[in-house]
């Protein structure tokens, strides 16, 4: 996480601490990308009637019954477990995205949700930009008190 209030006293470090944090976002996302595009998980009924199989986003992508024992189910009993299966292979892909992404060191991204297309863009990029809005804020509040380098010009000169 960077530090936006030192931008006041040491401005190039700030900027060099935002470039290594957004290099090392940039990796994981590119390390997130490889997995959507490469993972998979299977999840089986407790029962082994069904596996469902899916993708790195966790997107449901294949659906195999093992013999007939579903078609011996009450309707609501294989509905449930359906749901039920489809829930836990979502979770199931929602962690292993967490363990790609590791740590976040962006408070108030909410990488889930990016990674599970709830979170808007403009708020992912309002996350983002927020901590370095308010550093910059500061600093021109703090640069606002001092007179500008063409006042003290006028000041030595008048």
């Amino acid at each position: 996480m960077v530090d936006w209030s030192m931008a006041n006293t040491d401005p190039e470090r700030a900027l060099d601490e935002a470039w290594k944090t957004m290099e090392a976002e940039k990796q994981k996302l590119e390390r997130l990308g490889k997995h959507w595009d490469e993972a998979t998980i299977k999840v089986r009924t407790k029962d082994q009637s069904f596996e469902m199989t899916f993708d790195g986003r966790g997107e449901l992508t294949d659906l195999a019954f093992n013999g007939d024992r579903y078609r011996k189910l009450p309707p609501a009993q294989l509905a449930r477990m359906i749901v039920d299966t489809v829930t836990k292979g979502r979770a199931e892909a929602q962690q292993k995205m967490n363990e790609v992404m590791g740590v976040n060191p962006v408070p108030g991204l909410d990488l889930e949700g990016v990674a599970s297309g709830k979170v808007r863009p403009d708020e992912l990029l309002e996350s983002l930009l927020a901590p370095m809005m308010e550093g910059i804020t500061s600093l021109e509040l703090s640069n606002a008190d001092e007179p500008s380098s063409a006042q003290k010009r006028e000041r030595r000169h008048g």
